[in-house]
């Protein structure tokens, strides 16, 4: 990585100073020599008096690549776009891929939207519209309507003319997906299959009639994981009546599949993980709120601590376990946690006895395997057998119940409809340390006499 980055600022260094020193040129050359995705990575870092000569220089099917590979969670895309003459970044959206022009566009105020759309031709401009008007997060919103399809009563050599002539504009070609008289999806043909059949065999006979879809409001998690199960370059979208609208791109899982997992980590982290550039002032404000409730939380474990303080004064020993019970409690919780979430998001073939009962067993398995520990543990430390029996049993109690708080919450979550990863980690252990010392402590009572005496 160092070492890309070192390459990315010195190809950056050469571009800047042929600019400066007017070798036009040269710097198209050089250019255009990047890969896709390092043209993008060095459009964006020019600094900005070079970016405004870059534009006019390139050819509007270059910086429709650049523009598709810059990734708008991590540039100011329209910010880019928007150095440009309005007529200048309409033709970049017209050229770009329609699912990656949507993503940019949704990034704008809709004054500049309709600007941008009333700039581009009436055909292209109602793509972007129709796709616009999707649910985020949704197949709909991902898919491009650039992709290669065919009427079934062609013939092999005459698709692989049309395919020809299309593989320009399509996002992907490696499949072509057939239609009947009425447009509706009926098969799919790879590229290899029409590679390997005579110019003269109706496609009919090597078409695939068992396809693999999803609807335009489905959700991108699910379409992602259809994705990965099958192993797809790309995957129909349709509508409820079968007609193709368009297709996902491996591409796009990609980014999905990346954008869940920043969700994910965000929630069980209690902080926007997918935001690493923010100012300080930024970064702060935003995990204030959730820690304030945690400490609000946490105060509640401090009130059941207080309220045991007679019986630490009589044995003060037990103040020494503590941390030990409610730490590796919360940490049982936030495995169990990460499991569950898990768990949720690729959709257990198991039903939700068979999981519950797994998590009891394991929690139990998990709970008795470190109780028996510290008990042997505080028993030889402290040379006293009462002490390391209350703090094993304790510590087993906590942490079963933290592992089926650690599973319950986040299904419970999930069940109101809301996103599980929600429960996240510093929620469950604070919660984990409450439960814990409430039992903890309410072990050691029972066997007070003894401890006293010790």
């Amino acid at each position: 990585m160092a070492e890309q980055t070192e390459q990315l600022d010195e190809t950056i260094q050469l571009l800047s100073d042929l600019l400066q020193s007017g070798q036009d040129s040269e710097f198209i050359e050089s250019f255009e020599a990047l890969h896709d995705f390092e043209m993008a990575q060095v459009y964006a870092e020019l600094p900005e008096q070079f970016r405004a000569v870059a534009w006019r220089l390139l050819p509007i099917d270059v910086l429709a690549a650049v523009f598709d590979n810059l990734d708008v969670d991590e540039v100011d895309i329209a910010g880019l776009l928007a150095e440009m003459p309005p007529q200048r970044g309409a033709q970049i959206l017209q050229e770009m891929y329609t699912d990656n022009a949507v993503d940019l566009l949704q990034e704008m105020p809709s004054g500049q939207i309709a600007t941008y759309l009333s700039l581009m031709p009436k055909a292209d401009a109602d793509s972007v519209r129709k796709l616009i008007n999707y649910d985020d997060q949704t197949a709909g919103s991902l898919m491009s309507t650039e992709y290669l399809a065919v009427k079934e009563d062609l013939k092999v050599g005459e698709v692989m003319r049309l395919v020809k002539k299309q593989a320009l504009e399509a996002e992907s070609i490696s499949y072509v997906y057939v239609l009947d008289q009425q447009g509706l999806l009926v098969g799919v043909i790879s590229l290899r299959d029409l590679l390997t059949h005579p110019d003269d065999m109706p496609v009919s006979e090597i078409t695939n009639d068992r396809i693999i879809s999803v609807r335009a409001g489905d959700d991108q998690q699910e379409v992602a994981q259809i994705v990965a199960d099958y192993n797809f370059l790309s995957i129909p979208v349709t509508d409820d009546k079968n007609h193709l609208l368009g297709v996902i791109t491996v591409d796009d899982i990609v980014d999905v599949i990346d954008e869940e997992a920043v969700e994910d980590y965000s929630g069980l982290a209690a902080v926007n993980v997918s935001q690493i550039n923010d100012s300080p002032w930024h970064s702060a404000v935003k995990r204030i709120p959730w820690l304030i409730a945690l400490l609000l939380l946490g105060m509640l474990t401090a009130t059941v601590i207080g309220s045991f303080d007679g019986l630490v004064r009589q044995v003060a020993i037990l103040a020494a376990f503590i941390s030990l019970i409610t730490g590796t409690a919360g940490n049982a919780g936030t495995q169990s946690l990460a499991l569950a979430v898990r768990r949720i998001a690729v959709g257990s073939e198991n039903s939700g006895l068979r999981d519950f009962l797994s998590e009891v067993i394991a929690g139990l398995i998990v709970g008795l395997a470190t109780g028996m520990s510290v008990f042997a543990i505080v028993t030889f430390w402290k040379h006293n057998m009462i002490l390391g029996f209350a703090v094993g049993v304790a510590m087993t109690m906590a942490i079963m119940v933290a592992n089926l708080a650690g599973y319950l919450i986040p299904l419970l979550i999930d069940k109101l409809g809301f996103d599980p990863a929600v429960a996240s980690g510093p929620f469950i252990t604070t919660l984990s340390d409450l439960t814990s010392v409430l039992i903890y402590f309410n072990v050691a009572q029972l066997f007070l006499v003894h401890l006293a005496g010790g």
